[in-house]
Formats: structure tokens, C-alpha cells, sequence
């Protein structure tokens, strides 16, 4: 009788709790005596104290009756959660084992699965990483904060340019600031930096709420390894050989033509063009130098502390950043966002664990990566910082296919999910992992099939933060709270939108009362060559032009029962086609209707390297210096 009396005691304690994380109490808000909480929609609701007790013996009833155990919120009274966030890059979904991968080893991220909640329908807001990060900050679509090109180049081409996440959009962290939060961002960023000089610093991380900045501005890419695959030096080098080779020859023709007297030549012109084709070989010489420089160092805070990186040390560096940041705020809530630079082309990876692996170098940076999060979460309990703090997994965007060299893989895997990285609406660029770990509060071992989106991570950590969601804006994203302690049975979303740039690609419907996912797909990449399931030969898939197919009627999937999207209906295979497709159009057309227009930053000149832009360690173009040592 004593153990029972105790169970029942227990399980009222928890029910409790729980109710009031429901709404606001003391983890999700730190005016838990405040008389309302938030609804959705931001507004203020008042709940009587004979609801609120009906609802907490109606939770204490069930959890007896069902032999349910409730989440409960953290053991430490009054405080409100700390907030770590982890994101890779470039990973697919189906490189880890807790989403079915049994060759390549992940033990911690497996690990975070089966001690919280795990989703199966997670859903990058992009299917590459600028938009896709500028969306998660946010909460919002990126082509309502600009952060989208229309004109190809889908992501910040160098550091030294002037576009970025613009000044009057406000990010998760910001507001966490404002609530007393400890904020860090180590890692990568790709988000901007500069707008009208080197110093301005508008775009920069500690300009978006991040106290604290250690990390690389930019992204990894395979030139800054010289590799043999090449994001821009190799098509940059091809530009600059043509115009040489077209002006050494231009100035060639004059000078024939000063020496033979065959043509009254002016020497301006003919020294003009020498010293120009001098300049453009010179350029292609260095090329690779430059973009090393340029675009490969590391930061701490406004400070360039190495360029170019030294890589072999990269990982123990960040690895020491974070362990810094838990130990220096282990007194106070804190929001960290780590960004690892894995597993993005080049895959540096340390000595310890290549060819480690089954899969290559792209499975041994997979394997240290994960290595890597078991260090983060081992100076978590080392701090005694677990039971109070939620911890998040994802990746930005599903695996490149298309990342190959002969015949060897160096991107990702995306499990059954048809395409990958760079593809607008397929299922294998923008289902990523999403994986959340809150002891006591989030159930172990949960998994959620309901579609989910990174930009959700924005409402959810904001209101548990005891932050407010802007009111003077669009917030896409849903607080996912409910959703992963099990009191929600459906997603706030019904419908998700997948561009490809400023084109909408596809949009999902997630009719509840069927429980059927319903995608369109209004346009699809041509995958090059015929057959094959990627676009081999250009680094990333178009999102218009002649090698994209527009489809009217569009192409519909019921992802519910065909997640790989092989089965194409028509109106002769689905009664219900002309339904579907009606409703989703409607959607669309409200959503297309609430845009407003704004400067799209990844377009023109936003996006070209500005030299005076450019963040330098010495006097420009002197760009060197290893101060991490001192």
C-alpha cells in the first residue's frame, strides 16, 4: 500500500508538472504566477483555477487508470531550460542508425534517439544551407526574409560580400538574449557578415543575438582543401583562362599590328591589354590561394584568429570552444548552437579516424562527428547540466548526391528518400534527422511520424525560454512542445512549402483526418544523365530553366504510403486527385498572397565579392595570421 500511495503520489507530482510546462510554468516561462499564457496566435488567454485543477486530476486520473508516466519538467525549481542545438551539415538521413543505417557507426546520436524523441518527417525549410539556416533562426519561410536568390547562386558565394540575413529580422537567440540567455554560436555560420565595410559587422552572429562567436563565418567547401572536388575555383579558373587567353590574344594582334606598321596602333591600348592578361593570369595562377584566404579562417567573436585554417585542428579547437562555453555558464540558462563544420566536402578529418569506416572518408567524418557529439554530451553530465538542459539534432538539408569523383562517394546517403541536396522538393533533400533529449520532461524512446520542420525549433524555444513569438510578422514555424510530450496526437502544420529559390517547387498537405501526407510537386529537376537519380556533372540540380519540367497538372504522392515517391497519381489511380490538388492550390495562393516583397539577398551584387568587404587578419591583401596558439 505504501508503494502504491507513493506511485500515486509520484504520477500526481508529474501530472502536475507537466500541466504547468503546458502553460508557461516555471520551465517554459519564468512569470509562471502570471495570470494567462500564450496562444498560438501570441494573444493573452486567462484559465480559470477550476480549469486548470479539472485538467490536472483529469492528467493524474489517466496516468493511474493507463499506467501512464507523464513528462515532467526539470528537478531544478524555477529554472527555465538551457538550450543546446546541434546541427550538422550536409547530412543525410539515412547516414545514421537510428534512421536505418546499420553499417556506419553514430552510438551518440542513437544514443539521443532512444532518451528522447525522435521524428521521422522532418523538414528542412530549403535543400541547401543558407536559406535553409536563415529559415531556422527565424522560424520563417526564406523568401520572406530575402534570404533566396532567383537567379542560381542559391547560397553566400564568399565572405567578402554584402548580402546576408538582414538587420530587422529577428532570430530565436536574439530574444533568448533579451530573457537573460548566455548565447554562443560556434561553428559554421554562412549567413553574411559585412555590408559597407570590413568592420560594420551587420550580418554578424553577435549582430543577431549570439554573445558570444567562435567559428568559421563562411562554410567548408573542397577548395578551401585545394580538393579535386571544387565548388567555385575550378569554374572561376576556366572564366579567367578564356578572357586571358581572349585578351593576351586581342593584345598579341595589336602589337603585330604597331610592329608590322600595318595598322596605326596607339600605345595605350596595347599596354592596357598587356597588363590586363597579365592580371587575369596572375589571377588564375592564384586562385586557389585567394579563395583559401579569403574564405577559409576562423573567428572569435569580431576577431580573426587564423587564416587559412589549419584543419588538422579544427575539430579539437571547436571541441574546446564548446566545453568553455558549458563550463562558463553552467551557473545561468544558456542557448548554444553548435554548427559543425562536418559533413561537408572536404570531410577533414582527423588522423584517429580515417579509414575507420565501411563507407570511406565520407563514413569516417560521419563517425568522428558523432564522436564529436559524444564529447559534447559527456561534458554535459561531466557539469552536471543533463537533466536541465534540451538537446536538439539535426542537419540543414539532406546529403549531396552529386558530391563523387570517379567512383568514389563523398556525400550523403538519404536513405529510401528519393533525391538529395540542392533538389527543391524531393523527400532526400529536405527530410533530415530531428531528434530531441529533455530528461524527465520529454518521454525516452518516442518516435513522432507527424511532419515537423526546423523552423518550429523557433517557437518551441522561444515560449521555453519565456520569450514571446513576434507579433509583427509571420512565423511559419509551430511550437512543437505538445507535439513531443505527448499531450498533441497531430502537428500544428497542415501544409509545408518546399522552394527551389524564389520557385515554389512543391507543397505538402497533412489532411488530419484521413492521416494521409498528401505532395505536390509543380516542378522537378531533369536528372542528368536519363535514369539516374541525380543531376551528375553540375555540383547541384537546377531550380529553373531548360533543365527543369513544369507539370500541370502537377504531380501528386501520398507520401503516407509511398515515402520514396515512386508512384505518380492521376486522376484514374486517386478519387481523390482533384480534391487534393484543390486544396493545396488554395493554400498556396493564401501564402503566395502574404508575401511581401523584399531585396533578395543572395542575388546581383549582393552576392559578388567586394575586396573592401573582405575580413583580413592583416593589411589587405595580406590575409594571414595563426593566433589561436596564444
Amino acid at each position: 500500500m505504501q508503494r502504491l500511495f507513493k506511485r500515486e503520489k509520484t504520477l500526481r507530482l508529474r501530472a502536475k508538472r507537466i500541466a504547468t510546462l503546458q502553460r508557461g510554468g516555471p520551465c517554459g516561462n519564468p512569470s509562471s504566477g502570471a495570470p494567462g499564457s500564450l496562444t498560438p496566435d501570441g494573444k493573452e488567454s486567462y484559465v480559470s483555477v477550476g480549469s486548470l485543477f479539472f485538467r490536472s486530476c483529469l492528467a493524474v486520473t489517466l496516468g493511474v487508470l493507463l499506467g501512464l508516466t507523464p513528462a515532467t519538467c526539470s528537478d531544478v525549481p524555477g529554472s527555465r531550460p538551457n538550450m543546446l542545438l546541434l546541427m550538422a551539415d550536409d547530412l543525410g538521413i539515412g547516414d545514421v542508425g537510428c534512421y536505418g543505417n546499420s553499417t556506419i557507426r553514430t552510438p551518440n546520436i542513437d544514443r539521443l534517439a532512444e532518451e528522447g524523441v525522435m521524428l521521422t518527417q522532418h523538414i528542412s525549410a530549403a535543400s541547401v544551407c543558407t536559406p535553409s539556416r536563415a529559415a531556422f533562426l527565424t522560424g520563417r519561410y526564406p523568401v520572406r526574409s530575402g534570404m533566396v536568390s532567383s537567379n542560381g547562386y542559391r547560397v553566400l558565394q564568399w565572405a567578402g560580400v554584402s548580402g546576408g540575413l538582414p538587420t530587422n529580422e529577428t532570430t530565436f537567440a536574439k530574444i533568448l538574449q533579451d530573457k537573460g540567455y548566455a548565447t554562443g554560436l560556434i561553428g559554421k555560420w554562412h549567413l553574411g557578415l559585412n555590408c559597407e565595410s570590413s568592420s560594420d559587422h551587420c550580418h554578424h552572429p553577435l549582430q543577431h543575438g549570439f554573445g558570444r562567436f567562435y567559428g568559421m563565418p563562411f562554410s567548408m567547401m573542397g577548395d578551401c582543401a585545394g580538393w579535386e572536388l571544387s565548388e567555385k575555383r575550378a569554374a572561376l579558373e576556366r572564366r579567367l583562362s578564356l578572357c586571358f587567353h581572349a585578351v593576351a590574344l586581342a593584345a598579341l594582334t595589336l602589337a603585330a599590328g604597331k610592329l608590322t606598321r600595318l595598322a596605326p596602333v596607339p600605345w595605350t591600348p596595347l599596354l592596357c591589354s598587356a597588363v590586363l592578361a597579365i592580371l587575369l593570369f596572375t589571377a588564375a595562377r592564384f586562385l586557389g590561394t585567394l579563395i583559401v584566404h579569403a574564405d577559409c579562417f576562423l573567428m572569435r567573436d569580431h576577431s580573426v584568429t587564423e587564416q587559412p585554417m589549419r584543419f588538422q585542428r579544427t575539430t579539437s579547437l571547436l571541441l574546446e570552444e564548446v566545453a568553455s562555453f558549458l563550463k562558463r555558464n553552467k551557473q545561468r540558462a544558456f542557448l548554444l548552437l553548435v554548427s559543425f563544420l562536418h559533413v561537408h566536402t572536404p570531410l577533414v578529418t582527423t588522423e584517429h579516424f580515417l579509414g575507420k569506416s565501411l563507407h570511406g572518408l565520407y563514413g569516417d567524418n560521419v563517425e568522428e562527428m558523432d564522436w564529436m557529439v559524444g564529447q559534447i554530451l559527456d561534458t554535459l553530465d561531466k557539469e552536471g547540466l543533463t537533466n536541465n538542459t534540451l538537446v536538439y539534432f539535426t542537419s540543414d538539408n539532406g546529403g549531396s548526391l552529386e558530391s563523387q569523383h570517379g567512383n568514389r562517394q563523398y556525400g550523403g546517403w538519404n536513405g529510401i528518400y528519393r533525391g538529395g541536396k540542392g533538389m527543391g522538393g524531393w523527400e532526400g533533400g529536405i527530410r533530415v534527422p530531428g531528434i530531441f533529449r529533455w530528461p524527465g520532461v520529454l518521454p525516452a524512446g518516442r518516435v513522432i511520424h507527424e511532419p515537423t520542420s526546423l523552423m518550429d525549433v523557433f517557437p518551441t524555444v522561444v515560449q521555453l525560454g519565456g520569450g514571446q513569438v513576434p507579433q509583427d510578422r509571420v512565423i511559419d514555424g509551430r511550437d512543437l512542445l505538445p507535439l513531443l510530450v505527448g499531450t498533441a496526437q497531430h502537428s500544428d502544420h497542415e501544409i509545408l512549402l518546399h522552394y527551389c529559390e524564389t520557385f515554389l517547387h512543391a507543397a505538402r498537405w497533412h489532411q488530419r483526418d484521413g492521416g494521409r501526407v498528401w505532395k505536390l510537386h509543380y516542378m522537378t529537376p531533369e536528372f542528368q544523365p536519363a535514369g539516374a537519380g541525380a543531376c551528375y556533372g553540375r555540383g547541384v540540380c537546377p531550380c529553373f530553366g531548360d533543365k527543369v519540367t513544369h507539370h500541370d497538372p502537377p504531380l501528386l504522392f501520398d507520401l503516407s504510403r509511398d515515402p520514396s515517391e515512386s508512384y505518380v497519381l492521376t486522376p484514374a489511380t486517386e478519387p481523390l486527385f482533384y480534391a487534393v490538388v484543390g486544396r493545396i492550390q488554395q493554400a498556396v495562393e493564401t501564402h503566395q498572397r502574404g508575401l511581401s516583397p523584399v531585396p533578395l539577398q543572395l542575388d546581383g551584387l549582393h552576392n559578388i565579392w567586394k575586396p573592401w568587404l573582405q575580413p583580413c587578419c592583416g593589411r589587405f591583401p595580406l590575409c594571414w595570421c595563426h593566433r589561436e596558439h596564444d
